[in-house]
């Protein structure tokens, strides 16, 4: 019944001041919003990664140039033309890496697309056939790239389908001429005909294949892009290799890495020009990357929780000052310590509380609205809720004490003095 009492007596406090109550709780009702607004958009990133990732399969194995040694300094993966078109078919060749399934280099770069007065710069890939199962594409129309395509350097393109849409708008793409700029101080462009469009693909990539051009992988390298090394080769920019038993892709990358050391010219157990990475390795290293985002945002939102339990004790404080002949009175009709303590205690968790509801409410509609623009995905999860609700009530106690054990511990003679 004491505490009932209590509850009763800290809600009419608060009663009687509703606008400084409002105001109050508009500090935590911000920092909860914020806690689970940032977090869930943090998580919505890190499932969006990991799906793009995973969606093109666990069995597929990404082979790219990688470090290398220039005058005693360490250049930065990706920064050597080391990777070759004879890479990847020595890749292919069963008697090297015989569980190898599909083997599909690819050479890409960035640059400008045009068709009439539309254009957009996106990412144009040089590719093989094999491209389009090794990431489980399909067309939707017209055709891909074929062996044809390739041997004969043919200036045809496959438009992914955001690409085609932002280009033709409600226009047919097929058999129209676009034109692709070519990077570099001579500049040019080159005319290429649609042949295909594919199907809208999503998350299958960490890049957005849905926006990609794809070409013959010859025709990038000589006709659109540099595609040779300092020694003539055709270079490739990665080979991906699907392998055809899941629990072999240990065992490839070790037959893969054995096969490229050898044709570059380096001794077992030397680190390379090139890495290769599976799927695992991918997700693995950016499950770290984003969890260290999420913890991240979830810091910065919880600073506003702090500043929001720091408004709370300015206001008890205030609130105390202003009471102190009511708390005098309370104590010289019996009121023990406890009881001042347990009603001030009290009054701090109801504000905490009824701002962490609300700030729940808030923060679930910002998750919503930001999945509503498309921009990118929030993911509310009971954890952020449980964490920011848990946070609030934390807030409420630690910032609520001192000014309850300051009311409390006034004396009956003095508070009844105070004027």
């Amino acid at each position: 019944m004491d505490w009932i009492e209590s509850l009763i007596t800290a809600w009419n406090g608060l009663n009687a001041n509703k606008m400084r109550s409002g105001l109050t709780m508009l500090g935590v009702i911000i920092g909860v919003a914020a806690v689970i607004a940032l977090l869930s958009i943090g998580q919505g990133v890190q499932e969006s990664i990991t799906g793009s990732i995973t969606g093109a399969g666990s069995n597929l194995l990404f082979v790219a140039p990688g470090s290398f040694q220039m005058g005693g300094v360490q250049a930065p993966s990706g920064s050597a033309a080391s990777l070759t078109y004879a890479d990847a078919q020595a890749i292919a060749d069963p008697r090297n890496v015989p569980d190898a399934t599909i083997v599909a280099p690819e050479f890409t770069g960035n640059t400008q697309v045009i068709f009439g007065s539309a254009n957009i710069n996106t990412k144009v890939t040089g590719a093989t056939p094999e491209y389009l199962t090794a990431f489980g594409m399909e067309i939707s129309r017209g055709r891909f790239i074929t062996e044809g395509d390739v041997s004969g350097r043919e200036t045809v393109a496959v438009l992914g389908s955001t690409a085609a849409r932002d280009l033709f708008g409600g226009f047919d793409p097929i058999g129209q001429k676009i034109k692709v700029s070519m990077p570099g101080a001579a500049g040019g462009r080159v005319s290429l005909t649609v042949v295909g469009i594919l199907s809208p693909q999503g998350g299958s990539r960490f890049s957005d294949p849905d926006n990609a051009i794809i070409v013959p992988i010859t025709t990038a390298q000589t006709k659109i892009f540099d595609g040779r090394n300092a020694q003539g080769e055709s270079v490739v920019t990665s080979v991906n290799v699907v392998v055809g038993n899941e629990e072999r892709v240990d065992a490839i990358t070790n037959q893969i890495n054995t096969l490229l050391l050898r044709r570059h010219g380096f001794k077992s157990g030397e680190e390379g020009d090139f890495s290769v990475v599976s799927q695992a390795d991918l997700l693995a290293t950016l499950t770290q990357v984003t969890n260290i985002l999420v913890v991240f945002l979830g810091a910065i939102a919880a600073i506003s929780l702090l500043v929001g339990g720091i408004g709370i004790m300015n206001i008890m404080l205030v609130s105390v000052t202003e009471r102190t002949r009511e708390i005098g009175l309370r104590k010289a009709m019996g009121a023990r310590k406890v009881d001042i303590l347990t009603q001030f205690l009290l009054e701090a968790i109801i504000l905490s509380l009824a701002g962490g509801a609300i700030g729940i409410a808030v923060g679930v509609g910002i998750a919503l609205l930001v999945n509503a623009s498309g921009v990118t995905s929030a993911v509310v999860t009971s954890q952020s809720v449980m964490l920011a609700v848990s946070f609030s009530v934390a807030v409420g106690l630690f910032f609520g004490i001192y000014p309850a054990n300051h009311a409390a511990g006034l004396k009956p003679i003095e508070a009844l003095r105070y004027e």
